[in-house]
Formats: structure tokens, sequence, C-alpha cells
């Protein structure tokens, strides 16, 4: 072999020597980089990020008291100002009226018992000596037993009784809101203890809604929340929690009722996503 063959030997292998250490280093260097990428820690969230984390939970906004409109006697409606379900009326409208024929004439024969009553307590005072325009000279415990024997006090006991009932043939709501559960109608016979219809105080409204009891130490009376519904998604209404259960059902659910002020755009019935604190 001569020294060209010897030279271009050692070269040869010198290549293969260095291409194979230029792969090694090449592959510990991507092992090593694919390494640190897995086994990097996650950054930890801030105080900010933590504080500003808020659960949406579903529930419902309620009326916190829907009133039935009674009639205080027995009789035929003779005026009826509820025409539909949902219909608004304010606090102190005239919604019906009763007939008050019978009570108008029972009021007419009581005052003529009155007089009757009125004549014979005179005739008693007269009959013990007391002149007709001198009366009031009588003692009083005399004046007294006269009202009492005549029936005096109790026909105007009677009389007054019926004149505050005639105002029981007025009927008026109660509260502002809206109607429903209509259940008389004109000319129909309204009887005591019977509602008529009812009416929902819009003005006074709640949304109720449960929580897990893992979430449960986020919420405190008086603590504020804000509520959205799906009508008016981009409306958002601050509500102040009134009322938390104290026990906890068997699917871990705490309920929760939060109190919302009145708005035009707030009705009972509607879906609300309520979160924690109070709307921005």
């Amino acid at each position: 072999m001569n020294k060209y063959n010897v030279f271009c030997l050692f070269a040869f292998l010198f290549l293969c020597l260095f291409t194979a250490c230029q792969s090694k280093t090449d592959g510990q260097v991507a092992t090593q980089s694919a390494d640190t990428l897995t086994v990097r820690p996650a950054k930890a969230p801030t105080r900010l990020q933590v504080s500003s984390y808020q659960a949406t939970n579903k529930g419902r906004i309620e009326a916190i008291r829907e009133i039935p409109v009674y009639s205080r006697i027995a009789e035929q409606i003779v005026m009826f100002g509820i025409e539909k379900t949902g219909q608004r009326v304010k606090k102190g409208q005239v919604v019906a009226r009763l007939s008050d024929a019978a009570l108008r004439e029972n009021i007419l024969h009581c005052r003529a018992k009155l007089e009757k009553a009125e004549f014979q307590y005179q005739a008693i005072l007269m009959g013990q000596g007391y002149k007709r325009n001198h009366l009031d000279d009588a003692p009083d415990n005399l004046k007294q037993l006269a009202r009492i024997n005549s029936g005096y006090n109790e026909t105007i006991a009677e009389l007054h009784e019926l004149e505050h009932k005639l105002t029981y043939c007025t009927i008026t709501a109660p509260v502002s809101g809206a109607v429903t559960k209509i259940q008389n109608t004109l000319y129909g016979a309204a009887q005591p203890g019977e509602a008529l219809f009812y009416i929902v105080d819009t003005e006074n409204l709640k949304v109720s809604f449960d929580v897990l009891e893992s979430e449960l130490a986020k919420y405190q009376m008086g603590g504020k929340v804000s509520v959205s519904t799906i009508a008016y998604a981009s409306e958002q209404h601050t509500a102040t929690v009134s009322a938390i259960s104290p026990v906890i059902d068997d699917n871990g659910m705490v309920h929760i009722e939060a109190t919302l002020p009145s708005h035009q755009h707030l009705m009972p019935g509607m879906t609300a996503f309520v979160t924690i604190g109070p709307a921005r």
C-alpha cells in the first residue's frame, strides 16, 4: 500500500468519526430541549387573576309576594276593571265595584229604626219628669239607662256597621303590579274568602339560585351579586343577598335568594345568570 492510499484511508475514517460525533451532539441538544419544555413548571396565577374569577349560576327571577284581591261581602260584581292577565294596576286604583242596593235599603230601614229609638229615649226621660227641651239636664247615668232601654245604642251601632260595609262595595288594588289568576268576572258573584284575582308585586323582586356547597363561602348575607337575563343580556343589575338556606340538599346544593331593584325589563319567571360582585 503506497502513501497515497494510506492517507485516503485515514481521511475517510476521520470524516466518519466526525460525522458520528456531530449527530450525537445534535441529538443530545434536541433531547435536552424537549425535556426542558416538558418539565418546565406552569406559571402560578397572580392574586388579581384569582380574585377576578367569577362563578356564574343560573337562577330565576321571582316576585317576593303575590297578593290576592278579595271581596269582604257577598254581592254581585257590577263593575270589573280587570280585562286580562298581565294588566298593570296602581295601588289604590278602583278595580271592581259591587252592588250596593241591598245595603242602601238596609241603611234606610236602620235609620227609621233609629228614629223610633230616639223617640223612646226621649219618652223615658220625660217619664222621669224632664221637659222635652231640657232632656240634657238629666244626669248621665239616667240618660245612659234610657239609651239602653230604648235600643238607641244598639241601633246606632248597627247603622255605623252598615255604613262601613257600604265602603266594601268599592274594591281597590292593595299594591301596584301585574294581574294574574283572574277567577271572577263582570256580573259574577263575589264571595268573602274567594279571590277575585291576584296581583304580582313587580316592584319587589328577587332572584333565586342554587350554588355548590364548595362555593357557599363566597356568598354572605347583604353581599352583592350581579344579575343578567336572557332577554336583556347586556344589562347588569345589582342584587343583595337576602336569604341563604341553612340546609344543603342531597345534590350538595345550597339555595340562595337576593332582592332586586325595580326595573321595567325585570319580570317574574325570567331566567337569570348570577355572578359574584356588583354590576359594573
